[in-house]
């Protein structure tokens, strides 16, 4: 049994002195590095008390906190063939585990080659909107935050772009964000019909299954892994200036059924997209029992730079009423 859990600030400062200490040129390419800060502040009517996180204490969600995201870009006469990729946090949270915590999401490198793209290290895996939908600074999440995905994981995989869409295949650990080994591992694969970005919309199906542990953000609840088989599909429509977004997924984990659903709507009010919001609705049947989670969120970019948004959800198996505020400023440096 293997955990970097608890050195993971050690790895953290690592990568990021390895961001900042890149050329600027690598043998050809360019590098980005941007600087975020946020700071998180609600209200939960179950704690009844304010809170500085968007979700569950030990969620690798939205809260006060300052970090990096560091792009490094490898290029030939050719054109790309590389990208180097770290994105880290230093979050502070009173009446947590630890008052701060480092914590790293993307810490990755990807080749390009004919065959289709490779990478290796702590990414996305191919599985539902969370493979594709950045939701690193956002309030509202897609299923990952529910109990039923993964935000990232520590591993490799493939993907291939094709006329009709993209397929995408990972092998990671099914830990989530530390690196944890014990027997557990986690195969996933992603068909997708559409370009979001060409066609506006986007439908793929997607399959997972592994042993993997339960694991909550950093925080490790059962080291003895448990089979897990999951399938799904997940669609996206971009029409004028509305979103429509959904997941479905359901499977087994450890003998129990596992079922999620998600639909999001969203509407953009202003130019630019500067003005936005949303409204979410999960649905979640596991050991626990049935919950269900409806949300709404407005987005305002105040400036390029400088983003409010504000959350309301209601949860009914906790009986949870949350009302949450969020500055985030992302500058490039």
């Amino acid at each position: 049994m293997y955990s970097l859990s608890r050195p993971r600030a050690c790895a953290l400062a690592a990568l990021a002195a390895l961001a900042l200490a890149a050329p600027a040129r690598a043998g050809g390419g360019s590098r980005l590095l941007y600087l975020e800060a946020q700071a998180v502040a609600g209200y939960s009517t179950a704690a009844r008390d304010i809170i500085y996180r968007s979700a569950g204490r030990d969620d690798m969600m939205q809260k006060t906190s300052e970090g990096i995201d560091y792009i490094q870009k490898f290029s030939s006469e050719s054109g790309d063939w590389g990208t180097l990729a770290i994105e880290s946090r230093l979050v502070w949270d009173p009446g947590s585990r630890a008052l701060l915590q480092p914590q790293l999401y993307n810490g990755y490198f990807k080749a390009r080659t004919p065959l289709g793209y490779f990478w290796a290290g702590h990414n996305r895996i191919a599985m539902g909107l969370e493979s594709y939908f950045d939701t690193h600074a956002a309030l509202l999440q897609t299923l990952q935050m529910y109990g039923a995905g993964f935000d990232r994981d520590w591993g490799a995989g493939y993907s291939r772009d094709f006329d009709w869409g993209d397929a995408a295949f990972s092998l990671t650990s099914g830990s989530g964000m530390p690196l944890f080994l014990n027997g557990n591992y986690l195969a996933a694969l992603r068909v997708c019909e559409g370009a979001l970005g060409r066609d506006n919309y986007n439908n793929s199906f997607y399959a997972a299954a592994g042993k993997i542990p339960d694991i909550t953000g950093y925080h490790i609840n059962d080291r003895q892994p448990k089979d897990y088989s999951v399938i799904g599909s997940d669609f996206a429509y971009l029409w004028n200036r509305y979103e429509l977004r959904g997941d479905v997924r359901v499977g087994q984990r450890g003998g129990e059924s596992i079922y999620a659903a998600l639909g999001r709507f969203g509407v953009n009010l202003m130019e630019e997209n500067r003005l936005k919001l949303e409204v979410q609705g999960v649905g979640t049947r596991s050991d626990l029992g049935r919950d269900y989670f409806l949300s709404t969120g407005l987005v305002y970019s105040l400036t390029a730079d400088l983003a409010f948004r504000t959350m309301f959800e209601y949860e009914k198996l906790g009986d949870d009423k949350r009302l949450i505020t969020q500055l985030y400023y992302y500058i490039g440096l």
